[in-house]
Formats: structure tokens, C-alpha cells, sequence
């Protein structure tokens, strides 16, 4: 019995002694307790949790080198690791989350457009509801403030820069031909349907370091990551139809989508002031392979569309009018791969590839262009804490360009290849939730200009208040001259701008109101002396000029049920000395006002959306010859009220209406004169007015899908 006992004590004795107490107290960075902190070693289920004090208290028979944790909601996690002995009285300071939903955000120059992100101007079914946009990702844009009304041309001029200016990526791989070619007076649209993109980033200026060769505006699409069930999507309409599909497997999905376009059926009942000989056809097909994996995802994305029409329009020199042909064929690939490394690394990469083909007939004359272009990307990104973030990578763009030129006696082939390869570093410094910077820098070796340019990047942000901030940007931007101008000669230099801009943003309670102003400072524009680029032109980096304005934005979704909507105001300021100009002026692309107002609203009892929008922009300069002045004279102003109407039949099934100026404004793109004057001595002009002064839009789209609730109301 005495040995038994002996034992007893020694064992009793012994545990005692393995255990470890570990104590201490968690406060914030002013010293206020944290109540309610998680505190424990690593691995084990030792642990405690802050009383009112915040202290802790707990044991452990652990020994040795230990990690203990200590987390709570929106603050930094904080990891200590030591020899147990050593967890004893601890005071422990834990730093604010700054990733949190209330932290600064910095918003000088970007809208976002997506479901995720923390402060989104607009949401993925806004872009694709918008009355005027037609389904169109472009056209839902421009009732953003930034850009300028360009009625007949259809592409993004931001911030007075022309369209050239704006450069647009999909999952971070650059775009070479994201618009369909089209002729004089009739508006293009963007090639790629919005069926397949959940996220848009649309940058008016001072955008990221990562992103370069753009001197206004980069547009950043991002395909959907996973989708969450199967479904069919089938539309028809008065224009054509579409089918779309989506599979989901474990960790693999694929959506494709394919669409076919026939504007002859349309042309036949609503004819329009050209002369058709083959209205436009178009037939487009895309597809999203994506692949999880255990630390990462792999995209591919694929989208090819031909198109093709032949008409004769106007021409006050030719009486018989200007009769065009054309003939696109356009392929695009993009891979991307984004994946999480450890210890704070993560990987993005990716690879486009662009085939495009046209071929023009302008009167006697043919024209064939093929071009090949190609970007790869590698890009990293280390995640020190919520405070500070470091990515840095490097690109290479390639373009090969051809073109030939046909007429009676008369053959010519011209063309380029262009090499550009870049650097990029980019660091996020959150200071506190209401102080955080962007730091940049971007390098680019331009090639065919033989230049090396270096391109600093910064944006600062401040929270004023609970709702309010205040955020500024300034960077440098560099661009190539575009391809009308590198085929005739690719010994010009890189055009560059300089943005600042300083934006006031306001957030609160279903409501967003934003104001902006910004100057923008043009240097080494390109110039010829010759009435458009040709062979015997010659070339200079002489032209300069510069951009500033005031931008304004408000939505609200709550003060009126059932009725979300938006306004957005642009005032523009700006001249420019480039291409054939005599002398700086106002271009003709810009105008001075532009106002846009969209509305929707849901009617219960009737199960549908109606749309409203409606544009208005200042008159355009455009240049008489009758005057001494150039682009002296401007056009009247731009007015279009449009309306749409979704009607869900059943849940899965609706019955959509669209009409474009449903007042039918008789808008006046410009004016073209004759190249030599009557009898008189004056120079005759005809109106140069959009092709039809309305569009009518009629479809029914039926989704079937697992859950049997989905349906087509954000792709129309």
C-alpha cells in the first residue's frame, strides 16, 4: 500500500508539472479590450476565449517551440511562436482588419461594375439592362460619366481621347480587335456577348500599373469563375437567335454560347437610308473552359465571329454613291491561370492569341487586312498582411500586321510587326481604414521606336467621414501610334498623356454619388500633312494637346420603391493639334455636355422591368469650308430617349421590347462637302444624319436550368 501510494503521488506530482499555464490580455492598438478574441495554440484544442477584461487564461500540457493564435473578427490575425514557458502575462495588441467592408477604397478614375466588390457603381445585370445599350457591355457604359456621345461610330472616346485611346482586357489579357469593323456612319459593337462575364472594371484614367499602351481608359472584363448549376439558354429574335449552354461537373465547367445575326428580315419592314445590296449577317460563337484545382483555376476562353455586308451610301462628289463591301473573319484564344502559392504568394498568368482577317471593296478599290497579334503575362503578388500588398510581373506584346492595296494599274503591299515588352510593380499601403496608397511603376520597351519609357503610377485615398472619401491619382501613360499609321510608317514615336485626377465619393444605404475632376496633358501626338494617312504622307510627333473636365454621378436605389436609377453628367474641356490639324481645336469627336439618365422599374403585379434612358450631348465641332475657322462650327445637339420592357411570361420565360429614340430625334452626326465650290463660289454640304432614326428590338428567351428559377433577364 505505502508503494501504491508512493506512485500515486509521483504521478499526480508529474502532471502537475507538464501543464503550462498561459495568460495574458488582448487590446486593440488604443488599449481598449477586445472581448470575445479566440486564443490557442496551433494544432491543439487548448485554447481560451477574452472575458469583459480581455484576458485570457488556459493550460496546456504542450511543451517546447508553440504557435499560438489569437484572431477576431475584422482584425489582423496574430500569430506568436515561442517556447510555451515563455506565453505568460502577455500583452497582446491587435491591428484593424483593413480589408474590411467599411475600409477606404481607392476610387480616383475606376467603376467598378460587378457583384463583389465593395463599392460597385453598377452591377453585372445593370450593363446588360440598360434601355439604350442594346445588350451591348459598350453601350451600357457610356451612360457612365467620362465618355462622349459618338452616335455613329459606337466605340468608347473617354475623357477626350478618341477611341484608339481605350484599351480593353479580358481576365487581364489584352484585346487587339474587340470591335467588329463596320463603314462610315454606322456604329459598331463590342464582338463579345455579356453572357459570359460577371465583373467590369472601367478605368477613365490614372489606372493601375499593370496596365499599359493606353492613353485614356483600359476596360477590364472578368469571365464567370464558376458557375452554379446546368442550364440551357435559347433566344429568338426579330434580328436572328442565340443558344447558349452551361455544364458543371466537380471541379470542371464549360459554358458556350452562339449567336447569328440577319438584319434583312428586319431591313425589309424598317428600311433605312442606305442602299442594302446584303444587309449585315454575323454569325458568333464563344466558349469558357474552366479547371479547379486544389490552390487554383485554370480558364480557357475562346471566340470567333464572322461577319459580312455590301451597301451603297451617299456621297455628295460621287453621284453614284460610295459602294462598300466587307468581309471579317476574327478568332480570339485567352488561357489564364490564377493560383494561390503560400505564404502570401499568389501566381497570375495568361496567354492571348488574335487572328483577324478583312477584306474591303471601296468602289474600284480592294483592300485586304490580316493581322496576327499575341500577349503573355506573368504576373506576382505577395500578401505581407491587410496593410500591405507588393505585385509585380512582366509582359510581351506582339503585332503583325499586313495590309494590300488593289486598284485598275495600281498594286501595293505594306504592313509591320511590333514587339513590346513590359515591367510592373505595384504596392498597396493601407496606413489605417482611412488612409491607404497605390504605388506604381510600369516600364515598357517600345520596339519599333527604339524608346525605353518609364511610367510612374500613384493614387492616394481618405476617408472624411463614416460614407465619404476622398481619393487622388496622377500617372504617365504611354501608347503606339495605331495601326493606320504604323503600316505607312513605323518609325514614329510613342504618344504620351499625364493624368490628375482628384474624386470625392460618397456611399451610403443604397445610394452612390460621385464627382470628379481631372486635366489630362498630350505630348508627341502624331501628325501628317495630308488629307488622311497614306504612302506620301509625312510624319512628326509635333502635336500635343489636353483634356480636363468634371464628371458627376448619382444612383439611388431606395428612395422609390421598385425604382432603381441613375444620372451622370459630363463636362468636357478640351483641343488638340494632331493628325492634318491646321492648328488646335476642339475635336470633333468631343462635346462639351453630355447628360445621361436611366431608370428601371418592377411592376409586381404585371411581372416586369420597364427601362428608361435617355442621352443627351452638346452639339460636335465639324469644319466649313465656307469659313475661315476650323472645326469652327457645331452641330446641333444630341437628344434620344429610349425604352425597354421585360415581361416574364413564367418564371424561366420572358418576352422582351426594346425601342431606340422612340421619339424619333432627327440627330445630325455631321455635315460633308463638296470638294470643290459652284458657280458661286460656296461649297454645297449634304447632312450627314444616323441611318435610322430608330431601332425596334423584339425577343423571347428561355432559360432551363436545375433549379428551374434562373432566367435570361441579365443578357438582355
Amino acid at each position: 500500500m505505502k508503494v501504491l501510494t508512493t506512485i500515486l503521488i509521483f504521478l499526480v506530482s508529474t502532471l502537475a508539472f507538464a501543464q503550462t499555464t498561459i495568460r495574458g490580455k488582448v487590446t486593440d492598438t488604443k488599449g481598449q479590450a477586445i472581448i470575445g478574441a479566440n486564443v490557442y495554440l496551433d494544432g491543439t484544442y487548448d485554447g481560451d476565449t477574452t472575458d469583459e477584461n480581455g484576458d485570457f487564461d488556459f493550460s496546456t500540457e504542450e511543451t517546447g517551440t508553440q504557435a499560438l493564435i489569437i484572431s477576431y473578427l475584422s482584425y489582423e490575425t496574430k500569430t506568436m511562436v515561442g517556447d510555451v514557458s515563455t506565453f505568460y502575462n502577455l500583452q497582446i495588441k491587435l491591428k484593424e482588419d483593413m480589408e474590411a467592408l467599411d475600409a477606404v477604397v481607392i476610387s480616383a478614375g475606376t467603376f467598378e461594375a460587378n457583384d463583389n466588390s465593395k463599392v460597385s457603381v453598377l452591377n453585372s445585370l445593370d450593363v446588360v439592362t440598360t434601355a439604350s445599350a442594346l445588350g451591348d457591355f459598350v453601350g451600357a457604359l457610356q451612360t457612365l460619366p467620362g465618355t462622349s456621345t459618338v452616335a455613329e461610330d459606337g466605340r468608347l472616346f473617354v475623357r477626350g481621347g478618341d477611341a484608339n485611346e481605350a484599351q480593353i482586357f479580358i481576365d487581364g489579357i489584352r484585346v487587339f480587335t474587340p470591335y467588329s469593323p463596320t463603314t462610315n456612319n454606322i456604329p459598331t459593337r463590342g464582338r463579345y456577348s455579356p453572357f459570359l462575364f460577371d465583373g467590369i472594371t472601367f478605368s477613365t484614367g490614372g489606372y493601375s500599373a499593370e496596365y499599359g499602351n493606353a492613353l485614356s481608359s483600359v476596360l477590364l472584363l472578368n469571365t464567370i469563375d464558376e458557375p452554379d448549376q446546368n442550364k440551357t439558354d435559347i433566344g429568338i429574335m426579330t434580328v436572328g437567335g442565340s443558344l447558349g449552354h452551361t455544364k458543371k461537373w466537380d471541379k470542371t465547367s464549360l459554358s458556350v454560347n452562339a449567336s447569328y445575326i440577319n438584319l434583312a428580315p428586319y431591313l425589309a419592314v424598317f428600311s433605312d437610308r442606305n442602299d442594302w445590296h446584303k444587309p449585315y449577317e454575323g454569325a458568333q460563337g464563344e466558349a469558357v473552359f474552366r479547371q479547379k484545382f486544389t490552390n487554383g483555376m485554370l480558364k480557357f476562353y475562346a471566340a470567333f465571329d464572322i461577319s459580312n455586308f455590301d451597301l451603297t451610301q451617299e456621297d455628295i462628289n460621287i453621284s453614284e454613291g460610295v459602294r462598300f463591301k466587307l468581309n471579317n473573319k476574327n478568332f480570339y484564344a485567352n488561357t489564364s491561370y490564377k493560383g494561390v502559392l503560400g505564404n502570401g504568394w499568389s501566381l497570375h498568368s495568361g496567354l492571348s492569341y488574335t487572328i483577324a482577317k478583312t477584306d474591303i471593296n471601296v468602289i474600284d478599290n480592294a483592300i485586304e487586312d490580316d493581322e496576327n497579334s499575341a500577349h503573355i503575362k506573368l504576373k506576382l503578388k505577395k500578401r505581407f498582411n491587410s496593410r500591405f500588398k507588393l505585385s509585380f510581373g512582366a509582359e510581351h506584346f506582339v503585332t503583325k500586321f499586313d495590309e494590300s492595296f488593289a486598284t485598275e494599274g495600281f498594286n501595293a503591299a505594306y504592313g509591320f510587326t511590333n514587339n513590346n515588352t513590359a515591367a510592373f510593380a505595384e504596392s498597396d499601403i493601407v496606413f489605417s481604414k482611412d488612409l491607404a496608397l497605390k504605388l506604381g511603376v510600369r516600364a515598357d520597351n517600345y520596339v519599333l521606336s527604339d524608346e525605353f519609357k518609364i511610367s510612374p503610377r500613384v493614387s492616394l485615398a481618405y476617408k472624411t467621414s463614416k460614407n465619404g472619401q476622398l481619393s487622388l491619382a496622377y500617372g504617365n501613360f504611354y501608347q503606339n501610334a495605331n495601326n493606320n499609321i504604323l503600316k505607312f510608317n513605323s518609325d514614329v514615336r510613342t504618344q504620351s498623356t499625364k493624368h490628375y485626377i482628384m474624386n470625392y465619393q460618397h456611399v451610403s444605404d443604397g445610394r452612390i454619388f460621385r464627382a470628379e475632376v481631372y486635366r489630362k496633358d498630350y505630348d508627341n501626338l502624331v501628325k501628317f500633312d495630308t488629307q488622311m494617312e497614306s504612302f506620301n504622307s509625312n510624319y512628326d510627333n509635333s502635336g500635343s494637346g489636353f483634356a480636363q473636365g468634371f464628371d458627376m454621378f448619382w444612383r439611388d436605389n431606395k428612395s422609390i420603391k421598385n425604382v432603381d436609377y441613375w444620372l451622370s453628367y459630363s463636362f468636357l474641356d478640351t483641343e488638340r493639334d494632331y493628325r492634318n490639324y491646321p492648328t488646335a481645336a476642339q475635336p470633333n469627336f468631343a462635346n462639351t455636355h453630355n447628360l445621361s439618365a436611366v431608370a428601371k422599374y418592377w411592376i409586381d403585379d404585371l411581372k416586369s422591368q420597364v427601362g428608361f434612358s435617355y442621352t443627351f450631348a452638346s452639339g460636335r465641332p465639324y469644319d466649313n469650308p465656307n469659313t475661315n475657322e476650323f472645326l469652327g462650327e457645331m452641330t446641333k445637339s444630341y437628344n434620344s430617349i429610349s425604352l425597354n420592357w421585360a415581361y416574364l411570361i413564367s418564371q424561366q420565360k420572358i418576352l422582351y421590347l426594346s425601342v431606340n429614340n422612340v421619339l424619333g430625334f432627327r440627330n445630325v452626326n455631321g455635315y460633308q462637302y463638296a470638294n470643290t465650290p459652284d458657280a458661286s463660289g460656296n461649297f454645297n454640304r449634304r447632312t450627314l444624319r444616323p441611318a435610322a432614326d430608330q431601332f425596334f428590338f423584339v425577343g423571347f428567351f428561355w432559360t432551363i436550368s436545375d433549379n428551374g428559377t434562373d432566367n435570361q433577364l441579365d443578357n438582355l
